[in-house]
Protein backbone atom coordinates (compact mmCIF):
# COMPACT_ATOMS: atom_id res chain seq x y z
CA UNK A 1 0.00 0.00 0.00
CA UNK A 2 2.88 2.39 0.55
CA UNK A 3 3.77 2.11 -3.16
CA UNK A 4 0.39 3.58 -4.07
CA UNK A 5 0.95 6.49 -1.70
CA UNK A 6 4.39 7.15 -3.22
CA UNK A 7 3.03 7.14 -6.77
CA UNK A 8 0.28 9.60 -5.75
CA UNK A 9 2.65 12.10 -4.12
CA UNK A 10 4.31 13.48 -7.29
CA UNK A 11 0.97 14.37 -8.90
CA UNK A 12 -0.08 16.22 -5.74
CA UNK A 13 3.13 18.27 -5.79
CA UNK A 14 3.01 19.40 -9.44
CA UNK A 15 2.87 23.16 -9.68
CA UNK A 16 2.42 25.70 -12.46
CA UNK A 17 5.05 28.41 -12.81
CA UNK A 18 4.44 31.51 -14.96
CA UNK A 19 7.70 32.61 -16.63
CA UNK A 20 8.79 35.51 -18.83
CA UNK A 21 11.13 33.53 -21.09
CA UNK A 22 10.47 30.66 -23.52
CA UNK A 23 13.62 28.95 -22.19
CA UNK A 24 13.56 27.90 -18.55
CA UNK A 25 15.86 25.92 -16.25
CA UNK A 26 14.42 23.38 -13.83
CA UNK A 27 16.27 21.52 -11.09
CA UNK A 28 13.29 20.28 -9.12
CA UNK A 29 13.75 23.06 -6.57
CA UNK A 30 14.65 20.49 -3.95
CA UNK A 31 18.34 21.24 -3.39
CA UNK A 32 20.12 17.91 -2.94
CA UNK A 33 16.76 16.15 -3.26
CA UNK A 34 15.92 17.78 -6.61
CA UNK A 35 17.00 16.50 -10.02
CA UNK A 36 19.72 17.42 -12.54
CA UNK A 37 19.22 20.92 -13.97
CA UNK A 38 17.59 20.75 -17.38
CA UNK A 39 16.93 23.59 -19.80
CA UNK A 40 13.51 23.46 -21.41
CA UNK A 41 12.74 25.33 -24.64
CA UNK A 42 9.06 25.98 -25.37
CA UNK A 43 9.74 26.78 -29.02
CA UNK A 44 6.51 28.10 -30.55
CA UNK A 45 4.37 26.69 -27.72
CA UNK A 46 3.44 28.70 -24.64
CA UNK A 47 3.97 25.95 -22.07
CA UNK A 48 6.18 22.98 -21.26
CA UNK A 49 6.44 20.30 -18.57
CA UNK A 50 9.67 19.20 -16.90
CA UNK A 51 10.32 15.55 -17.80
CA UNK A 52 11.79 14.89 -14.33
CA UNK A 53 9.39 16.48 -11.85
CA UNK A 54 6.40 17.41 -14.02
CA UNK A 55 6.48 21.08 -13.05
CA UNK A 56 4.38 22.96 -15.61
CA UNK A 57 5.89 26.17 -17.01
CA UNK A 58 3.60 28.66 -18.76
CA UNK A 59 4.87 31.65 -20.72
CA UNK A 60 3.45 34.93 -19.41
CA UNK A 61 0.97 36.38 -21.91
CA UNK A 62 2.84 39.70 -22.03
CA UNK A 63 6.13 37.91 -22.78
CA UNK A 64 4.50 35.62 -25.36
CA UNK A 65 3.71 38.62 -27.55
CA UNK A 66 7.33 39.82 -27.56
CA UNK A 67 9.27 36.73 -28.73
CA UNK A 68 9.16 37.79 -32.40
CA UNK A 69 11.26 40.64 -33.82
Amino acid sequence: MSAAAVSQAPTDAIETVVVKSAVVACDGDGGALGHPRVYLNMGEKHSIDCPYCGRHYVLDEAAAGHHGH
